[in-house]
């Protein structure tokens, strides 16, 4: 489906953000389904009368599965400063995700060490640093329980691949639907409950904090959580 103005949560002349859909790819992958790149390209395209198409960059993704806030540049310079904001882990991401299984403890810090396959597009998470791995390192808190459901806030300090997934799982709280990390069956809508709720950071342009919040899908699920 088109990118239209309701999916977008924030937006200037430097960046704009999407809420993304789960079961969209960001950028382009074997699969050859339009990406959400090429989506928000014609978007800009059509509304600031662009034939020639939008200038757009990637600033960071989030796996197919995973509904929520994303962030594109739409300037080269940026994209460049948004790198740095990234890579020098000036951002907080915060993270909503479902499990059945309750936590442990209501809140904690989980630390692994992660090598991922990517023939097979699987990550194994290690207690203990081994060669080839990269550690990662989240912290989390229960925020509810609802009809044997409950609901975690995640907040990761790194941005591995599929860390929060095999992080949580690791933990014995694989996420509904992620049956690639643990948990007994998958999505029929190709999704995961895993959602990125928010987004903060201070703008690499204006220098003012930016705090972009997106609300949950609206699938028969997910928004009896809204209210948490």
């Amino acid at each position: 489906m088109p990118v239209t103005d309701k999916d977008v949560l924030y937006e200037d002349n430097h960046l704009i953000a999407i809420c993304k859909k789960a079961g969209d790819i960001v950028q382009i992958d074997e699969t050859g389904d339009e990406p959400l790149d090429e989506q928000v390209k014609k978007y800009l395209a059509v509304k600031y009368n662009k034939p020639n198409s939008a200038f757009l960059g990637v600033v960071h993704r989030l796996d197919r599965p995973v509904s929520g806030v994303i962030l594109f540049a739409k300037t080269s310079k940026a994209l460049e400063r948004m790198n740095a904001v990234f890579k020098n882990r000036e951002v907080k991401k915060t993270y909503w995700a479902v499990v059945r299984k309750k936590p442990g403890k209501a809140s904690g810090t989980l630390v692994h060490w992660l090598i991922k396959n990517p023939q097979k597009n699987v990550v194994t998470p290690y207690n203990t640093e081994v060669p080839g791995s990269q550690r990662c390192e989240l912290s989390y808190k229960l925020l509810g329980e609802l009809d044997g459901y409950y609901l975690i806030e995640v907040d990761p300090l790194t941005g591995r691949s599929h860390q929060i997934r095999v992080q949580l799982s690791t933990m014995g709280c694989p996420i509904v639907g992620d049956n690639k990390y643990g948990y007994p069956r998958g999505s029929r809508k190709g999704s995961i409950c895993l959602h990125a709720r928010r987004l903060q950071f201070i703008h690499p342009v204006k220098k003012e904090p930016v705090n972009i919040f997106a609300r949950l899908p609206i699938d028969g699920f997910w928004e009896k959580f809204e209210g948490f």
